[in-house]
């Protein structure tokens, strides 16, 4: 059971009652770590918004769900793991190619630089030596590139342990995360 209160968008009043129904019109859902989310309009906004902006960068919408897949795992975030694993066929990829995204093994070796790179960001907090940022580099991407697999390994780590603390109930067919498996 979810620790706070998913907030029903029926329900909901005054910047959480916009945004629910924002949310509702654009993906007609509201999943439920929106809903909990929710309890803060300005948490939810917040998080709505840093989406937004990076939906619209330089990286591709495939790569953005391969790093917040990679991220999940490593925050053993099985709610974000399975909801990303969802958004990631909806934007194209098959269930061999996440798999193989999880593992750093796609075949493509840029990407497959990126997601270590991501999960390096998340397992190590941000302190990585000057060669991890070389690597990414060397594989291919620019230094605007690389500022928004950060941005998005810091966009995950919110919902990770959002939906970690609050035990969010997964309302996206369940995957298993990499320690279960």
């Amino acid at each position: 059971m979810a620790r706070l209160p998913e907030i029903d968008p029926q329900q909901a009043t005054g910047k959480a009652k916009e945004l629910l129904d924002g949310v509702q019109a654009r993906l007609k859902i509201v999943p439920n770590f929106m809903r909990a989310m929710a309890n803060s309009a300005a948490a939810l906004d917040a998080y709505l918004s840093f989406n937004e902006k990076l939906s619209h960068g330089l990286l591709s919408a495939k790569l953005g769900e391969l790093i917040a897949v990679v991220v999940a795992d490593e925050n053993s975030c099985e709610y974000c793991l399975s909801a990303h694993t969802a958004i990631a066929k909806m934007v194209g990829l098959n269930e061999e190619q996440i798999l193989a995204g999880r593992d750093f093994n796609l075949g493509d070796a840029k990407i497959d630089a990126a997601l270590r790179f991501a999960r390096d960001v998340a397992a190590k907090r941000g302190q990585l030596n000057a060669s991890a940022i070389d690597a990414v580099r060397n594989a291919g991407y620019s230094d605007g590139e690389i500022a928004e697999i950060i941005a998005n390994v810091g966009l995950h780590v919110f919902t990770n342990y959002f939906n970690n603390v609050v035990k969010t109930e997964i309302d996206f067919p369940r995957v298993a995360l990499r320690a279960a498996v």
